[in-house]
């Protein structure tokens, strides 16, 4: 298939493929008059690529895991440096979510410091409810 066709199957920019062509993640085979040419295996690649950018792995990243599918293993993350960059992100990941729970936990504290000082802030206390039951208004 050329450029555009493999474009659209994957989702993606004929401008876009020739990056990952220059960065050397996407091969560049050409026909006799010069067309690029692709196959299935091309658009898998690109496949694993964008799932993996969609997971938050930057470009560089991916090269593992291409590397990984063209030496023929099928899912591309079973090789030892496809695994290496899978638990480095996970520390990664780890590392935030310690980071956002510290960050929520503080919000939330200042959040009850707030309504506790609007509370004692209003006069006459607190703001009175509204209550509608009954048989009056």
């Amino acid at each position: 298939m050329r450029i555009g066709e493999l474009a659209a199957r994957a989702g993606t920019t004929t401008r876009t493929l020739r990056y990952y062509e220059s960065r050397g993640l996407l091969p560049a085979r050409r026909t006799g008059n010069g067309y690029r040419s692709y196959d299935e295996s091309d658009l898998r690649l690109l496949r694993q690529i964008r799932t993996l950018q969609d997971f938050g792995f930057d470009l560089e990243e991916t090269r593992p895991f291409v590397e990984c599918l063209r030496a023929g293993h099928p899912e591309g993350d079973s090789c030892p440096a496809s695994l290496a960059v899978y638990r480095r992100k996970l520390g990664e990941l780890d590392s935030l979510i310690g980071e956002l729970t510290t960050v929520r936990d503080t919000v939330a504290r200042q959040l009850a410091r707030a309504e506790l000082a609007a509370e004692a802030e209003a006069p006459g206390g607190p703001e009175p409810q509204c209550e509608l039951g009954g048989d009056t208004w």
